[in-house]
């Protein structure tokens, strides 16, 4: 019983942190900016505009708000996949469903009802590009909640 609560945990410590860390850098390289720039832009969820008047330590609020994001959904994966065993054997069809799954929540749920600034705009292109950051994001969650299964 150890076990299995042990490697749950680095299940979703390394899916939740890995996948959170590299979407960070994903949306720097898709916005063209700063990652500090895009950690404000996170913490913006909370602050609203005068997220982007801090400077460091609202960059890392935006880093422990991501954080925190990609662990719960990093858990709520690791969780179902302890319980439908189909999510571990097709962990890639899976993750990529799930990433799918998590970009919906996000853009029309959890970014709406933030404080976020400024609301994005649709574009055909960022559309895209965020929705295959978020399969790559599902990816990875997938492939440790995969690893550490057993």
């Amino acid at each position: 019983m150890a076990n299995t609560r042990s490697t749950t945990l680095i299940a979703i410590l390394y899916g939740g942190f890995m996948a959170g860390t590299i979407d960070i850098g994903v949306a720097s390289l898709i916005n063209g900016i700063n990652p500090l720039i895009i950690l404000r832009a996170i913490a913006s969820g909370l602050l609203g505009k005068a997220a982007f008047q801090g400077g460091l330590p609202v960059s890392l609020l935006g880093l422990g708000l991501q954080w925190a994001m990609s662990l719960l959904i990093a858990a709520i994966f690791v969780f179902a996949a302890r319980q439908l065993t189909w999510l571990n054997r097709r962990w890639v069809s899976a993750g990529v469903l799930y990433g799918v799954v998590v970009f919906a929540v996000m853009e029309y749920v959890v970014v709406p009802l933030s404080a976020a600034w400024p609301k994005p705009h649709f574009t055909t292109p960022s559309f895209i590009e965020n929705l295959l950051a978020m399969m790559l994001f599902g990816l990875i969650v997938a492939f440790f909640a995969r690893g550490y299964s057993e």
